[in-house]
């Protein structure tokens, strides 16, 4: 069994496998997954660590236990990630992508600031900024629809930020520290709900005139390098369903 190279417990290993296996749609609804003496055995740990994968994944609602019978695959969207939650995986991976994610619709141009994104970004209304969006898809649709707002001068070092195709090299946070030479060194998230505007509803591939009625969550991330410049101000749209999960561990 290839368990991932990294430095997670076992049962973390074990729940990181079947997540990818059911939100790319590899494992459907309905599949019974390993018993607990069956896992224990392919993944060689104890009955207790197989226990405690499974207990994850239901946790995280991709499974349920059936009394009697085993564990059963759920079908339902996956959360939405941040874009601090994009960083760490861009930052592990080398890609942004959520398990069973792809992104297309990869669109950049050079704008005035608007009001907000001037505010957000320290810089002046007006002033030149690259916008870059792009929409994250997995086998329920669309996971966000997500813009990120870059202060201009970075694209007189970067020009492929303002290219209208996905980035090569690494992340538009990975090319700007590697062209400046300062890293990341803080971010600011908000998460938020909303109605759905008309502008929305078009961002998302949705009939305007009859759009979805639930809020969608909204998120906002602020990305700062060593010198405290705002170098990215990232806005994610989920899409109608998705929720956003964050997951950490408690010290004793």
């Amino acid at each position: 069994m290839a368990g991932q190279a990294d430095n997670r417990a076992p049962y973390a290993k074990i729940a990181a496998h079947y997540t990818e296996q059911i939100t790319s749609g590899q494992l459907e609804p309905g599949t019974l997954l390993p018993s607990i003496k069956n896992l224990a055995e392919e993944w060689k740990v104890s009955t207790a660590t197989a226990e405690k994968a499974l207990r994850k994944l239901r946790n995280e609602g991709l499974v349920r236990g059936i009394h009697g019978i085993g564990t059963e695959v759920l079908d339902q969207p996956a959360p939405m990630s941040s874009g601090s939650q994009r960083q760490d995986r861009g930052r592990r991976t080398g890609s942004s992508w959520g398990s069973g994610e792809r992104s297309d619709s990869h669109r950049a141009d050079t704008l005035p600031a608007p009001l907000e994104v001037a505010q957000a970004l320290g810089i002046e209304p007006g002033s030149n900024v690259i916008r870059r969006q792009r929409v994250y898809r997995d086998r329920h649709g669309i996971v966000a629809h997500s813009t990120s707002w870059i202060p201009g001068r970075y694209g007189e070092l970067i020009p492929q930020l303002a290219k209208s195709e996905r980035l090569t090299g690494g992340t538009s946070l990975q090319l700007i520290a590697g062209a400046t030479g300062l890293p990341i060194s803080h971010r600011i998230d908000t998460a938020s709900a909303r109605l759905l505007t008309v502008e929305d509803a078009g961002l998302l591939e949705l009939d305007p005139a009859n759009p979805p009625t639930e809020p969608v969550v909204v998120m906002t991330a602020k990305f700062i390098d060593a010198d405290g410049n705002i170098v990215e101000y990232g806005v994610d749209l989920g899409g109608p369903g998705r929720t956003w999960r964050t997951e950490s561990e408690v010290s004793q």
